[in-house]
């Protein structure tokens, strides 16, 4: 295992790293805002209508974020959509545009229009870029996190240790080199081998790394649209964000998925992966349905809080989509070496992230 013992707590760490932003701004400037008014009358406003709504939310948002983050795990054994052929490769790309899409389109424009809105003070909020600033702020931190993640895992594994699970060939004749010098180095046949499995063994650590962050990533954005779902008694508006949701939720599942399984986590570490990403939606909905008696989203807390876990949230995604997916597979050997995949792969992404854009309209 190349993550160790390590991992949860790295993810958490990520997470905290990510949400410093927020926790450290939050408690200081609202002291200098004040409440927006009451919740005006709306011919869509039907607690009773929107409760039921919601429930019929939470179970069909769960079924297809369970479908499409379990699809491509389910379906490995199929030869056709298996890591190494075209087909998987035309897939991620669609599932990568979605989630470009998801942070340009949906999450930071919700951001600008939380922290400009006219329920906070002018100063700061209308004199400074804050989503902007935020979002930059944690695309760097992403980086950081992802360098520095890599480093430390690439230095603390020895250098004779086979880190995957596919190598087992390779690994015998390194095994075998090394007891009989007792050291790392092997010289012939084996050398070779040895190189290329270090290869295989890095590529695998950076397919563990992106898996991990990009869960982190989609699991704070999936619960704040949650709380805002969950929060809400506008029933017009529940209506079109159910069906927008599990759209968004089945094929960004698909892209979660997808490095999922490029990671070649053991069996419980990608069902842990895919129960949060499933239920971290619904587990939104149902917080805001606990605190839609004192939680308003017009409020001045509320749209400070979300609107920079939301600009946080934007800066991630579109780092991962950007430079871990997207980047990563179009300047790789595969992509770089037929160009007829990577025409259809680029048809695949301005697909999903026009899709995903569309979904814009409604959510």
């Amino acid at each position: 295992m190349i993550m160790g013992s390590r991992g949860p707590q790295l993810s958490k760490l990520l997470c905290f790293v990510l949400l410093m932003a927020s926790d450290f701004s939050v408690p200081r400037v609202l002291a200098v805002v004040e409440s927006c008014g009451a919740e005006e009358a709306d011919a869509c406003i039907n607690k009773k209508k929107a409760l039921s709504l919601k429930i019929i939310a939470i179970v069909s948002i769960l079924l297809t974020s369970m479908i499409g983050v379990s699809l491509p795990l389910v379906t490995r054994s199929v030869p056709a959509l298996s890591p190494q052929r075209s087909l998987f490769v035309i897939v991620k790309s669609f599932a990568s545009g979605i989630i470009l899409a998801t942070g340009f389109m949906h999450v930071l424009p919700d951001s600008f229009e939380m922290l400009t809105s006219s329920c906070l003070d002018d100063n700061p909020w209308h004199k400074f870029p804050f989503t902007g600033f935020v979002a930059m702020l944690s695309a760097i931190v992403t980086l950081m996190v992802d360098s520095l993640t890599t480093s430390f895992y690439s230095k603390k594994r020895s250098p004779g240790v086979v880190l995957p699970e596919s190598a087992g060939a390779a690994a015998g004749d390194q095994e075998m080199g090394a007891a009989g010098g007792g050291h790392s180095h092997f010289h012939g046949h084996g050398h070779h081998h040895g190189s290329k499995v270090e290869v295989e063994g890095s590529q695998l650590l950076r397919y563990r790394v992106i898996a991990m962050v990009l869960e982190i990533g989609i699991i704070v954005h999936s619960v704040v649209i949650g709380l805002s779902l969950g929060a809400s008694n506008n029933t017009c508006t529940i209506k079109g964000l159910v069906a927008a949701l599990c759209f968004h939720q089945m094929f960004e599942g698909m892209g979660l998925g997808g490095c999922i399984l490029q990671a070649e986590y053991k069996f419980i570490k990608k069902a842990a992966m895919a129960f949060f990403f499933s239920v971290t939606t619904p587990f939104g909905i149902a917080l805001g349905i606990g605190l839609s008696s004192t939680y308003r989203d017009d409020s001045p807390r509320a749209l400070i809080t979300v609107g920079l876990l939301n600009a946080c949230s934007a800066g991630l995604l579109i780092y991962m989509a950007l430079v871990d997916l997207l980047a990563a597979d179009f300047m790789g050997p595969k992509l770089q070496g037929n160009i007829r995949l990577q025409i259809k792969s680029y048809a695949a992404v301005l697909l999903g992230a026009g899709g995903m854009s569309l979904m814009a309209k409604w959510a």
